[in-house]
């Protein structure tokens, strides 16, 4: 089987499917408010998924709850129809809006997910080498992860997250606070891991960046979905009133 580097194979035993990742009814308080209100969303294999909505709506903690990285005082995530395991977490990457790079070179960033994941170590060098190669990122290989640039740091986050050949990856913010230049760069990775067959969720409150990149749109409002459409009809005629403030740049209570 050939593989396109942006797509490598996934490593043996990883114990099955992860698509759709659903949340149903799902909600979490805190200090006596909803930060996330009884929520309903899937993600199915394919589209590239952008979530928005105004600062606090809860998008990021919903990003979390996806990956099983907060748990929801109520309701259930299920990842392939069934409860979330660790033996398919390889199968479902996570990038923060601030990179957490190991304190170690650009590469072993990489092959240390791998071995987390389960790679066989014959295998890790030539798929780590790939992952830097599809990120553009070949020639700082050997640098301090570290000492990498914002945008350098993401992209070698998104790199790690791929490498492992995930299902689906999901994004919380990843080009909050970077420049252009950079911002188009992890964008043309993401769109590239999209083609190559990774389903993608991405957070984003920037507007043009959502038209860029949504094949559906999903606007969370005060912990809500307030609508979930195809992302042609979400610019051009959306449902909610919330939504229509939102895309003309009005304040939203």
């Amino acid at each position: 089987m050939q593989l396109s580097p942006d797509r490598p194979a996934r490593p043996a035993g990883t114990g099955g499917h992860v698509l759709p990742v659903r949340a149903t009814g799902v909600t979490i308080r805190r200090g006596g408010r909803a930060l996330l209100d009884g929520i309903d969303i899937g993600i199915e294999p394919g589209p590239l998924t952008v979530i928005m909505g105004p600062n606090g709506a809860g998008k990021s903690l919903l990003l979390r709850v996806l990956a099983t990285l907060v748990r929801p005082d109520a309701g259930v995530v299920t990842w392939g129809g069934t409860m979330p395991d660790r033996g398919r977490a390889p199968q479902l990457g996570f990038v923060f809006q601030k990179p957490v790079m190991l304190r170690r070179s650009a590469i072993d960033n990489v092959r240390y997910a791998l071995k987390a994941a389960g790679v066989p170590r014959g295998e890790r060098d030539r798929r780590a080498a790939e992952a830097l190669a599809a990120a553009g990122l070949e020639r700082l290989a050997g640098s301090p992860a570290r000492v990498l640039s914002g945008g350098e740091q993401q992209r070698l986050a998104i790199a790690r997250a791929l490498a492992t050949g995930p299902e689906v990856l999901l994004l919380d913010e990843p080009t909050a606070n970077l420049d252009p230049a950079a911002t188009l760069a992890i964008e043309t990775q993401v769109q590239a891991a999209h083609r190559a067959g990774t389903t993608v969720v991405f957070v984003t409150h920037d507007l043009g960046q959502a038209r860029r990149l949504a094949d559906d749109v999903a606007f969370v409002h005060h912990g809500r979905v307030a609508e979930r459409t195809p992302a042609h009809r979400f610019f051009s005629a959306p449902s909610s009133e919330a939504a229509t403030a939102f895309i003309e740049g009005r304040l939203i209570p």
